[in-house]
């Protein structure tokens, strides 16, 4: 026998609280501090934080945790209005709690380049990975730069292994592929474009340097860019075995270009 329950009258339901699951945000930058002396890509970051005083994470894994690649970051953000920390995971300090409780409470994790399969591996090792799924589902804001921005999608463009080649071991935050460097790297446009062409690699998204998209719930909701001629591409299949690519519309971060 099976035994029914019937729903909640709509006026019970009226009283009961609804809980809201924050979206998952994601952004991909094509440069920042490393990168650019004028700070745009960094400070549009920021603009996005969902405090107006972020706590922001370095983690800098992708380059082995590099003493100055930290100070870089520390000395372009202790001077913006955030709280800037470093999370190093070569010589980690945190416990699993403490590692937990640190991320959790972070408003961005700003991920920095270097070897993205070495960043993928040791995230896995600390667990680091689940634990950003989660801090993404409480809405922190995710993001990062060439390695730092391969990591979130299901797939990427690399040179991890030394010749440019396809990753297809990403953490799927972000669905598709992404290719960094798209238009300052030899190589870059045509390696993966056929990557997309032969299925190698799922259709995507490729940045210029100078480029900065923010993606809510896997979808692009802002393009920016601080340079005249950089720009966001959607990278796909064209049915015929090649790919095709498609620029998106942007806004500039500098007011000498227009929009």
């Amino acid at each position: 026998m099976v035994r029914r329950v019937s729903s909640c009258p709509p006026a019970c339901r009226r009283d009961l609280p609804v809980a809201v699951v924050p979206a998952r945000r994601v952004a991909l930058l094509g440069g920042g501090f490393s990168m650019d002396e004028d700070g745009l890509l960094d400070d549009w970051l920021l603009s996005h934080a969902r405090t107006s005083r972020p706590k922001v994470c370095f983690v800098p894994t992708a380059s082995g945790d590099a003493p100055a690649y930290v100070e870089q970051f520390l000395g372009a953000f202790r001077p913006r209005h955030c709280e800037p920390s470093v999370l190093p995971l070569f010589r980690r300090e945190l416990d699993d709690e403490a590692l937990r409780t640190f991320l959790f409470s972070q408003d961005v994790v700003y991920v920095g380049g270097g070897n993205t399969a070495n960043l993928l591996a040791v995230w896995r090792v600390h667990e680091v990975d689940r634990l950003l799924r989660e801090a993404a589902g409480r809405g922190t804001l995710l993001c990062g730069i060439s390695a730092g921005a391969n990591c979130w999608a299901e797939g990427s463009h690399t040179d991890s292994f030394g010749p440019l080649t396809y990753l297809r071991d990403g953490l799927g935050l972000l669905p598709g592929s992404v290719c960094p460097h798209y238009d300052s790297e030899p190589g870059r446009r045509p390696s993966y474009r056929d990557a997309v062409a032969t299925g190698m690699l799922p259709a995507g998204w490729a940045l210029d340097d100078g480029v900065g998209v923010l993606f809510t719930d896997g979808h692009p909701q802002e393009v920016v860019t601080r340079s005249s001629d950089a720009r966001l591409y959607r990278v796909e299949p064209d049915g015929d075995g090649g790919a095709g690519e498609r620029a998106l519309s942007c806004r500039s971060l500098d007011a000498r270009w227009p929009g």
